[in-house]
C-alpha cells in the first residue's frame, strides 16, 4: 500500500478537505502545501537468534544508540570456555614439531641408504624401506598441519557462536521500548517476545499523499521543503519513492521523502506540511488553486 493506515487516519483527523479549503482561503497555508507525516525510517524488534538467560541490558527506553553498540548480553560462560579451548587447540604446535622431526630423520636416513646402496653395502630393499619411511613422515606432517587448520576453523566457529550471544544495534537510532530485563529468558524465533524495539531516526521518512494531477510533476530526486507541526522551522527533503499504483477512490497517490536528521532534533510520528517547487499550481484535494 502507498500509505499506512496510521497516515490515513492522521490525515483525515488533522485536516478535512473543507478545513483545508478554509485555511487556504484565509492565507494561513499555501495552496501548494500538502499534508504529510514524519515517521521513523524503520522500526525493528531485537530478538536473539539463540536461547539463553539475559545477563545484562545496557539501554533503556529513550536512549539513543549507535550502529554496532552492544545492547544485550546473554549468559555465555560455557560458550566462552569452549572458545578458549578451541583457541588453545588451534595454537598447539606439538604434533607438527614431532612430525617435522620424524621427516627430518627420514630424509637423513634415506640419504644414507642411497649412498650405501650405491656402494653396494646394503640391499635395494633397505633403501626402499627408507624411502617409504620418508613418505609416511611426510604424510604425518601433512596430517598434523591439516588438523591444526581444522582446529583454527573450529575456533572461529566457536567465536561466532559466542558472538551470537551479544546483540548489537543495527543502526543509529533510539530505543522505543524495553520488553525484557536481566534474568529473563531470551527465546529464539520470530514468534517469541522481543527484547527491545528500536527506531531509526536518521534519516526520517516523510509520507505524503498527492492528487493525480501532480504525478508527472514529481520525480525521484526532486527537492521538497518540510514544515513540522508545532516545532517551527523548515527542513529540506528529497523524493525517494513515487508510487505507481493509485487510489482510484480518492484520486491520489503516495510518495515518500527522505528527511535528513543528523543530530536527531526532529521527532518521528508527527504531522507536517510539505511544499514542492514544481507544484505551485497544484492544490491539495479540497482546496482550490489560485
Amino acid at each position: 500500500m502507498w500509505a499506512s493506515t496510521q497516515f490515513r487516519t492522521a490525515r483525515c483527523a488533522v485536516l478535512s478537505g473543507a478545513a483545508m479549503a478554509m485555511l487556504v482561503q484565509f492565507g494561513i497555508v499555501h495552496a501548494s502545501s500538502f499534508e504529510c507525516l514524519i515517521e521513523p525510517n524503520q522500526i525493528v524488534e531485537i530478538r536473539s537468534s539463540v536461547e539463553g538467560v539475559i545477563e545484562k541490558v545496557f539501554v533503556k527506553r529513550g536512549d539513543r544508540v549507535l550502529a554496532g553498540q552492544v545492547l544485550v548480553q546473554l549468559e555465555s560462560d560455557a560458550e566462552r570456555s569452549t572458545a578458549e579451548m578451541a583457541k588453545y587447540r588451534a595454537a598447539m604446535e606439538g604434533r607438527i614439531a614431532s612430525a617435522k622431526n620424524r621427516l627430518d630423520y627420514a630424509n637423513k636416513k634415506l640419504d644414507r641408504s642411497e649412498e650405501l646402496n650405491r656402494q653396494k653395502f646394503i640391499a635395494p630393499q633397505a633403501r626402499d624401506e627408507a624411502e617409504a619411511e620418508k613418505r609416511i613422515a611426510e604424510a604425518d606432517l601433512k596430517d598434523a598441519q591439516e588438523n591444526q587448520e581444522l582446529a583454527k576453523h573450529d575456533y572461529q566457529r566457536n567465536v561466532d557462536l559466542l558472538n551470537r550471544r551479544t546483540l548489537r544495534s543495527p543502526f543509529n537510532g533510539v530505543v522505543m521500548d524495553r520488553m525484557l530485563n536481566p534474568g529473563d529468558l531470551a527465546e529464539a524465533g520470530t514468534g517469541r517476545k522481543a527484547m527491545l524495539k528500536l527506531a531509526q531516526v536518521e534519516p526520517l521518512r516523510v509520507e505524503v499523499v498527492l492528487p493525480l494531477e501532480a504525478h508527472n510533476k514529481v520525480k525521484l530526486g526532486s527537492a521538497a521543503t518540510v514544515f513540522p507541526e508545532g516545532l517551527g522551522g523548515s527542513y529540506p527533503a528529497t523524493v525517494k519513492v513515487v508510487d505507481s499504483v493509485f487510489d482510484s477512490a480518492s484520486g491520489t497517490f503516495g510518495i515518500r521523502l527522505e528527511l535528513p536528521n543528523p543530530k536527531g532534533v526532529l521527532p518521528a510520528g508527527i504531522g507536517c506540511k510539505v511544499e514542492f517547487p514544481g507544484l505551485k499550481g497544484v492544490a491539495p484535494r479540497g482546496a482550490k488553486s489560485k
